[in-house]
């Protein structure tokens, strides 16, 4: 909650007890607001609410999406189309409010982490360590962005959010809030390998981790994947009988318990090449032992009397059931590699994010169509994940990456990679890499004036072309007119779009030469779709006017979050 503020009562010629009434209303008021936060937050985060210029606008205009045709990339009229968004975050996620309500199934975010070293900043200012509401403006930042996102996921949907310990814990307790603590989970990235060094050595611990809080919209709808596991990395790997199969780890085969259920088919007695024997549960019957024994799969230790172990290859990946401590998958040393190989030897970011790390976790929560949103996209990082595990499994899954430019981050790193992931490139080393054909469109945010006359509407109805393509999917122009435009997908599904009632004619003759089913949206000044405009065709069309249908979800959204 806010601090108490007592002011100073000026002397005037106001009368004594006009000042103390004004004082008693004060005092009353202040009551008040301690006797909700004792019925509303027993148990919970609090913290100072902070006015933010990005959410202040949408009180005065409405966010809308214009595309920058320059910047399309097109392989293929029947390739998935992936989204690049340039503008703020809270625009772009207020639009998708309205375009993918309930249709994401999986967000990943690295948020700045609030280290107070120039990496987040609030109403155009960088935020320090010596600010006071340091963390009451991220946590502000953070709520606003997180509710917005809630709203986009599919039941069986969740979002994913790199931090570090400096707001894990108020991270943690924000989506417990927004999610329902039975809806979160926390797990831990090993972000440098054993060898990596060179990072600040303290007299007490090197900190080697970071965190990836999940939050699900229903949990017990959300399963994940068992995936194919890489084992180069592990340096428990070791090859100490020469086995031409390579190096190999060593698994444990059965139970320490001497006596452990001896009646089991699968409780016998080893005897190791040196005459030792074992006698308990193993994790194989006796006949199963045997031929992993005949095949040299099994390890009696240097001098043959050890407890038998399994011989686990690096060679030979097997399904592993994804686990908590998330090591192996690239670390922040090898991003940064990545980053370099790709952009020519150039450095153009300090700190991104593995593609191995988000392939593992798209990976592991999606299935092969699934929509990847990440709305702190800065490098664009996630945009190739999706596009080379979509190489790897043959996947159809698409992408919506939105990021400002600050620092040039969009047009000069993000969208760059993008275009070269997509083309393909020529890597430091002069050494091709084939592109991965797909489609993109690139937006900016932009605005029109909210309130609500005719005139605004009429503006708000001009400019939401890009919105209504990307909510309906549908994006290649086959008629436009002066004031309508008709588009369908690679599926044959047809949209309309009426921009004033001299296109409505015009629209009609279209549908019924195409003869398909449409989705018309029709430019109304009120909540009506005009469907006595369309009664000879009602069985061409599913009207829906705009700009209502745009505008209820704005009034909502802001609303609630201003």
């Amino acid at each position: 909650g806010r601090p108490f503020l007592f002011r100073r009562i000026k002397k005037t010629s106001a009368t004594m007890k006009d000042e103390s009434q004004n004082f008693l209303k004060e005092i009353k008021s202040l009551k008040e607001e301690i006797k909700q936060l004792k019925i509303k937050k027993r148990y919970g985060l609090i913290w100072e609410e902070k006015k933010e210029q990005v959410v202040e606008i949408c009180k005065e205009k409405s966010p809308v999406f214009a595309e920058d045709d320059n910047k399309e990339i097109k392989t293929s009229k029947d390739s998935p189309v992936n989204i690049l968004i340039e503008g703020d975050n809270y625009h772009a996620l207020s639009v998708l409010n309205y375009t993918h309500k309930e249709s994401v199934d999986f967000i990943y975010i690295d948020p700045p982490y609030n280290t107070g070293n120039k990496d987040f900043t609030f109403n155009d200012h960088y935020v320090d360590k010596e600010d006071a509401y340091r963390h009451s403006k991220w946590l502000s930042f953070m709520h606003r962005r997180l509710n917005l996102a809630k709203n986009l996921l599919k039941d069986t949907g969740l979002i994913l959010v790199s931090i570090s310990d400096i707001e894990m814990p108020q991270l943690r307790m924000l989506m417990n809030e927004i999610f329902g603590e039975n809806n979160v989970d926390i797990m831990v990235w090993h972000k440098v390998d054993d060898d990596s060094g060179r990072l600040k050595i303290t007299h007490r611990f090197r900190s080697e981790h970071e965190y990836i809080i999940v939050g699900y919209k229903k949990k017990e709808k959300v399963f994940f994947k068992k995936y194919k596991e890489d084992r180069n990395y592990k340096n428990v790997y070791t090859n100490p009988d020469n086995d031409p199969r390579g190096a190999y780890k060593q698994g444990i085969i059965s139970n320490t318990e001497e006596n452990s259920n001896p009646k089991s088919e699968k409780y016998f007695t080893v005897i190791t090449p040196s005459g030792k024997k074992f006698t308990r549960q193993w994790r194989y019957t006796e006949e199963e032992f045997d031929e992993l024994v005949k095949d040299n799969r099994i390890y009696f230790g240097k001098n043959g009397d050890s407890v038998p172990s399994s011989k686990v290859f690096i060679l030979e990946p097997k399904d592993a059931t994804p686990i908590s401590i998330l090591q192996g998958f690239g670390t922040a040393k090898t991003a940064g590699i990545s980053l370099l190989e790709l952009f020519n030897g150039k450095r153009v970011f300090d700190y991104p994010k593995p593609v191995e790390l988000i392939k593992h976790l798209i990976q592991i929560a999606t299935k092969p169509d699934a929509i990847i949103l990440d709305f702190m996209a800065g490098t664009g990082t996630t945009g190739q994940a999706v596009l080379e595990l979509n190489k790897e499994d043959d996947g159809n899954r698409r992408f919506i990456l939105c990021t400002n430019n600050e620092n040039n981050i969009c047009v000069g790193v993000c969208y760059p990679r993008v275009k070269k992931v997509i083309n393909g490139y020529k890597n430091s080393k002069g050494k091709k890499v084939s592109g991965l054909k797909v489609n993109l469109k690139y937006f900016k945010t932009d605005f029109v004036d909210a309130e609500p006359t005719d005139q605004n509407k009429k503006k708000l109805v001009d400019k939401s072309t890009e919105m209504l393509c990307l909510k309906e999917d549908c994006f290649e122009p086959i008629k436009k007119g002066s004031d309508f435009k008709i588009f369908k997908d690679s599926k044959e599904k047809y949209i309309g779009i009426i921009y004033d009632d001299a296109g409505i004619i015009p629209l009609k003759k279209e549908a019924e030469k195409i003869n398909k089913k449409f989705i018309v949206y029709v430019f109304s000044l009120d909540d009506s779709a005009r469907e006595e405009e369309f009664e000879d065709i009602k069985q061409l069309v599913e009207l829906k006017p705009i700009p209502a249908v745009i505008l209820n979800v704005y009034k909502r959204i802001f609303k609630w979050l201003s």
